[in-house]
């Protein structure tokens, strides 16, 4: 069992394919961490963006 975990990993690790899978993850896990970073100001800004469209809404 562990001799094929091991060889799966290793056949990842060898496709290129996993380099674009890794690149992937760091751009998710940069932007996962501007939205933590970022967390008030981005609710903030929808609330007020919904506000908005409510507000016209009414009026329409």
């Amino acid at each position: 069992m562990m001799n094929s975990i091991k060889g799966v990993f290793r056949r990842f690790i060898k496709e290129e394919d996993a380099i674009g899978t890794v690149e992937l993850i760091l751009i998710l896990v940069v932007l996962i961490g501007l939205v933590v970073i970022f967390r008030n100001q981005l609710t903030s800004l929808i609330g007020g963006i919904f506000e908005r469209i409510s507000a016209d809404s009414a009026a329409v």
